[in-house]
């Protein structure tokens, strides 16, 4: 009798199944789809683990970056104040129209906004507008005087034919008669046909003009504004009545520029709970603004400050919100110190802790290096 064996058809369906099995597949050298990490490469720039940016110096030069070394010194201690444009009446005006009635061009017509002007120029005319009562009254007035003055060149006529029988007192008396009517017909007639001038007050350039040809405007409208650039003024808002008393200078950011400003004085009666203060400067920056512009005025007082000058720029902020700055502690290597500080003018900060004498602060760049991951 032959004996069975199952060990080959076992096998077989071994094998099978492992012919069935799904294979993983592996793209070759270039294909891959983007799950393996990326190579690791040590000459970029990249946050180490104790929160410090190593940075090479390629990346240094391409990114712009410049350090200052940490010097202290005392500063003036400054406080900030929102302040406003405003003109120096010495060297600005308005333009109103003095009676109600409608507007002409001058004799260059109506000027426009930033045109330059000089002082007594006729910059428009108004036309006075009157009722009909009241012009039928100026023109009855204006017929009683033309008869009066009619009948008194008559009896002037006649009295300087009889002046041989007439006393001269007579003569002289119908005369200034008949020169005082025609001198009150001239007025009444200048009144129904004058217009006002509207002249320059100062030389400058027109800040605002609210005038259009055949306008109506009524008394006392302002028509035009003129303001010389360069002698503009800025008044600010001292919630603090002792701020006024210690006010040593000033200084104004326009666009990344210092502007020195001299203090004029302080006002005696507060407006809005404030007491206003105001600034000159002669510097050509002021030119730049407008009436009414909303700056930041940087007011230095008598009180002196320890600490650190370093740029605006120079500060940032951490993940924490904590006031940082970059400090360079080896060539290719930037770490960062939580710092605090005070304003000094538009443009710097005095960092009164966080820093020693010697080191050496990223001043520009430093926003690429805190951006660094």
């Amino acid at each position: 009798m032959k004996r069975f064996h199952p060990m080959p058809s076992l096998l077989a369906l071994l094998m099978a199944a492992a012919l069935s099995a799904p294979v993983p597949a592996s793209a070759g050298p270039g294909h891959d789809h983007g799950d393996a990490p990326p190579a690791p490469t040590g000459n970029g720039p990249s946050r180490q683990p104790d929160g410090s940016v190593f940075l090479p110096k390629p990346a240094q030069r391409q990114l712009g970056v410049r350090t200052l070394v940490a010097a202290t010194g005392q500063h003036a201690k400054a406080f900030e104040l929102a302040g406003t444009v405003v003109m120096d009446p010495n060297a600005g005006g308005k333009v109103q129209a003095v009676l109600a009635g409608r507007l002409e061009a001058g004799p260059k017509g109506l000027p426009g906004v930033g045109q330059a002007v000089r002082k007594g120029e006729v910059l428009a005319y108004v036309v006075p507008t009157a009722g009909a009562i009241e012009r039928s009254n100026q023109l009855a007035q204006q017929a009683e005087l033309r008869a009066a003055r009619d009948l008194a060149a008559r009896r002037v006529a006649r009295l300087q034919e009889l002046a041989d029988t007439v006393p001269r007192k007579d003569i002289e008396a119908a005369e200034s008669e008949l020169h005082s009517l025609t001198q009150r017909l001239s007025a009444v007639g200048a009144g129904l046909a004058t217009r006002d001038a509207l002249v320059a007050p100062v030389s400058g350039v027109i800040a605002s003009a609210n005038a259009v040809a055949g306008q109506v405007v009524d008394a006392r409208e302002l028509v035009f504004e003129v303001v010389d650039p360069a002698r503009l003024r800025i008044e600010a808002l001292a919630y603090d009545p002792a701020q006024a008393h210690s006010v040593a200078g000033a200084t104004l950011a326009v666009g990344g520029q210092r502007v020195p400003l001299r203090f004029v004085g302080a006002a005696r009666s507060l407006r809005d709970q404030a007491q206003p203060l105001q600034f000159a400067g002669d510097s050509a920056a002021l030119g730049t603004l407008a009436l009414g512009q909303p700056v930041r005025v940087f007011v230095q007082s008598t009180d002196k400050v320890d600490g650190v000058q370093v740029p605006v720029a120079a500060l940032l902020r951490n993940p924490a919100n904590q006031t940082i700055v970059w400090v360079k502690e080896a060539p290719e290597r930037f770490a960062p110190r939580v710092v605090t500080a005070v304003p000094l003018d538009g443009t710097s900060m005095a960092v009164t802790s966080g820093l020693q004498p010697g080191d050496r602060v990223a001043t520009q760049g430093a926003t690429l290096i805190n951006q660094v991951r």
